[in-house]
């Protein structure tokens, strides 16, 4: 039985949208940007160094697979991929799709204004495209 449990600041940011890799893979609320997460389903890490080397390969390549379909889907000529933990220290990953006109850019798109969440609807079409294209 596994006892993972999502960090308390992930769950209320994010909406879940299915499992790869070993991990929960999420939607960041905020439709500014094409913005996915990660996460590990292992208790008490905070490094993608501490999963085993089984894990370690499983995840990492969930991330690129990730990657490289939300790069398809969104046709983005940048992708961001970052685990930082520095505000929530459960072990997570960042894969976000970046375009030149987007609210952020050239720089991280932390701390930049307001997060924008996505009404009812945009996140339901949204979370059913990202399970058929990424988890598909």
């Amino acid at each position: 039985m596994n006892s993972f449990v999502l960090h308390p600041q992930l769950a209320k940011d994010t909406v879940f949208i299915g499992r790869i890799a070993g991990s929960q893979l999420l939607l960041m609320n905020d439709a500014r940007y094409p913005w996915l997460i990660l996460v590990p389903e292992h208790d008490d890490l905070r490094e993608l160094h501490e999963l085993t080397e089984a894990s370690y390969v499983e995840v990492t390549h969930g991330i690129r697979q990730i990657s490289e379909r939300l790069q398809a889907l969104t046709e983005a000529p940048k992708m961001n991929v970052a685990a930082l933990g520095n505000q929530v220290p459960q072990l997570h990953i960042h894969i976000i799709a970046r375009r030149h006109d987007d609210h952020a850019w050239p720089g991280p798109v932390w701390g930049v204004g307001e997060a924008v969440p996505y009404n009812e609807e945009e996140q339901r079409i949204l979370v059913a495209t990202l399970q058929e294209q990424l988890l598909g």
